[in-house]
């Protein structure tokens, strides 16, 4: 498996926590206020965390993310 970046480490936490709060995947929306970035930002990010297969999405399917990471994979989220 491809290690993450920090930065990709703490989205991929971000998106396993509000999935297990909210019942659903994030919209980029929360991660882009989360974060405080630019909505580019985000999607460059969901595409990078799709592309190394950390998640899976349907694409243009807001909240279809998918963490194909088990919690013991993941960072803490600061």
């Amino acid at each position: 498996m491809t290690e993450y970046t920090r930065k990709q480490g703490q989205y991929l936490a971000f998106i396993y926590y509000s999935m297990k709060l909210n019942g659903i995947a994030p919209a980029e929306a929360d991660m882009q206020r989360y974060f405080r970035t630019t909505p580019p930002s985000v999607h460059q990010m969901v595409l990078k965390l799709e592309e190394k297969s950390f998640i899976s999405r349907v694409p243009r399917t807001p909240r279809s993310i998918r963490l194909l990471l088990t919690r013991e994979q993941l960072p803490d989220l600061e």
